[in-house]
């Protein structure tokens, strides 16, 4: 029940900054690298793309903010298939120049992250320009945008929406997808 309204109210918040928006790295671009400050389950440490990508594909996903209403359901729903992820080889990456103080809290909190996937701090929204997903209604914040880069560095999918409900979905089916 409580997913529901937070599902709900994710729904809402989005469509109050109702500006459709649209994914500029397309497939087959080259995913730019980055390190950031991550946490997972609490745990402060450095995430690097290429380090990552050595193991399979990635999952990037840009949101707005740590512990708002859409971006705390998105991450229930990616803690919640991340072993699917897992099972075709993908690992998940939050990344958010939005609220990042209060990161390690929100990767361990069992309602957003779970402590099953590292959330990354954007300080700037440096990272999220180079991809093109920063918020144009908040031009310091990230906007909701999904890319899966394959173990080759290239983009194989984009996805950006920024009701948080299907990202999940379409990341999980590119996933699938490159194995075939």
């Amino acid at each position: 029940m409580k997913h529901l309204k937070l599902a709900v109210l994710g729904a809402i918040c989005a469509a109050a900054f109702a500006n459709p928006a649209f994914a500029e790295l397309k497939p087959g671009d080259k995913a730019p690298a980055f390190t950031a400050p991550a946490y997972l389950a609490g745990e402060a440490f450095t995430f690097e793309l290429a380090d990552a990508l050595e193991k399979g594909p990635v999952v990037v996903y840009f949101f707005p903010a740590a512990n708002t209403p859409g971006c705390n359901v998105e991450a229930a729903l990616f803690s919640q298939a991340v072993d699917k992820f897992k099972a075709h080889g993908a690992s998940v990456i939050g990344v958010t120049a939005g609220n990042v103080d209060q990161l390690a809290e929100f990767s361990s909190n069992t309602e957003t992250c779970g402590g099953k996937f590292p959330v990354a701090a954007d300080t700037g929204a440096k990272i999220a320009a180079e991809y093109d997903a920063v918020l144009d209604k908040k031009p310091g914040w990230a906007d909701r945008t999904s890319y899966v880069v394959a173990p080759d560095g290239t983009i194989a999918a984009a996805y950006s929406d920024l009701n948080p409900n299907r990202h999940v979905r379409e990341m999980l089916a590119a996933v699938e997808a490159l194995e075939k």
